[in-house]
């Protein structure tokens, strides 16, 4: 997916550039910035040494040496007051300057530490934010791989209200999926055998408005009996059409790679993941019912026995569709992301 959250060791990534968040000297310090620098091996210092040094919220670019990476993107960060210094700003720069010099270095593929997180005491919910607006904003207009980097637990942090909120939301949805297990039970025959009559019931009533419906062109029941064969790759399309987007304006909301859009695309009877399928319903800003029917096209379901899905069900009823917030949450309750 364009944008993940991943939990590594910044110096293993396999990636084209790897973003340092490194001091004004640019010769090494502690943090990640010590273990970058050890990693690459003297050279990286030698280069450094030439750069003279870089200023706040600004970025340089390096080889990379013993990393397995191709470069190694500086970047200083500034260090936290009280916020009112301007640091927001500069943070965001330095974001911004990282992925202009991988974009003309012809990275396709960059990892980010959470940067002025640490010894610059940056509070880590705000630099979360920080990284992810600006690199979610990045990705609308262009096409890049981008990993932030957890080395950590300790490292990771959303706000404390919304992850109250979330945890209160799945307390309270796994406590009654268990409380209306039972009540269910006992009336899961009934139910079944009301439901058989009433469908018998308005099968008969129904049968001379179909007859009727199905000869005039054009008509609603002709599109809803269209429907019921649909396959999930002809919904997302449809809603697509409907919503007025681009096919880039949505597989870029809904963090998935062009690639495998052209997959489901050019494949009516594609299946895609769970994550997949999500992504796209969150992309379209879909209400939990349509969301619900999009899951089935793909063969899925959404249940209250799942944190991962009760996490999503609370951000549609919360009418929050940005998928890289939804990420962020899914990230800290450990479990799978949004996307391809």
């Amino acid at each position: 997916m364009p944008l993940e959250i991943v939990r590594n060791d910044i110096t293993k990534m396999k990636v084209d550039a790897i973003v340092n968040a490194a001091n004004q000297s640019l010769l090494g310090g502690g943090g990640v910035d010590g273990s970058i620098h050890r990693a690459a091996g003297p050279e990286l210092l030698a280069e450094c040494r030439t750069l003279g040094g870089c200023e706040t919220g600004s970025a340089k670019i390096t080889k990379a040496y013993q990393l397995p990476c191709r470069y190694v993107i500086h970047a200083v960060g500034p260090r936290w007051q009280d916020g009112g210094h301007g640091e927001k700003d500069k943070l965001t720069s330095c974001y911004k300057t990282s992925l202009s010099l991988a974009k003309e270095n012809g990275c396709e593929s960059v990892a980010f530490p959470l940067i002025s997180s640490d010894i610059y005491g940056y509070p880590k919910d705000q630099a979360l934010k920080v990284a992810i607006d600006t690199i979610s904003d990045f990705l609308f207009e262009n096409d890049m791989t981008v990993y932030i980097v957890i080395f950590d637990r300790k490292a990771y942090q959303i706000g404390e209200k919304l992850f109250s909120d979330i945890e209160e939301y799945i307390d309270d949805n796994y406590a009654q999926e268990h409380a209306d297990y039972r009540s269910e039970e006992r009336h899961r025959l009934n139910l079944i055998e009301e439901d058989a009559a009433l469908d018998v019931e308005n099968r008969l009533e129904t049968m001379p408005m179909m007859a009727s419906k199905a000869s005039v062109p054009g008509s609603s029941l002709d599109e809803a009996m269209k429907r019921i064969d649909e396959s999930f790759s002809q919904m997302l399309l449809r809603k697509i059409d409907e919503e007025k987007l681009t096919d880039a304006e949505c597989y870029k909301k809904a963090n998935i790679d062009r690639k495998l859009f052209s997959k489901i695309r050019g494949d009516v009877h594609y299946k895609p993941s769970k994550a997949t399928a999500l992504a796209f319903a969150i992309a379209l800003e879909l209400p939990l019912g349509e969301t619900k029917d999009m899951l089935m096209k793909a063969g899925y379901a959404l249940s209250h026995s799942s944190k991962f899905d009760i996490i999503i069900e609370f951000f549609i009823q919360s009418g929050n569709y940005n998928v890289f917030e939804i990420n962020e949450a899914l990230f800290a309750f450990d479990q799978s992301l949004l996307g391809a």
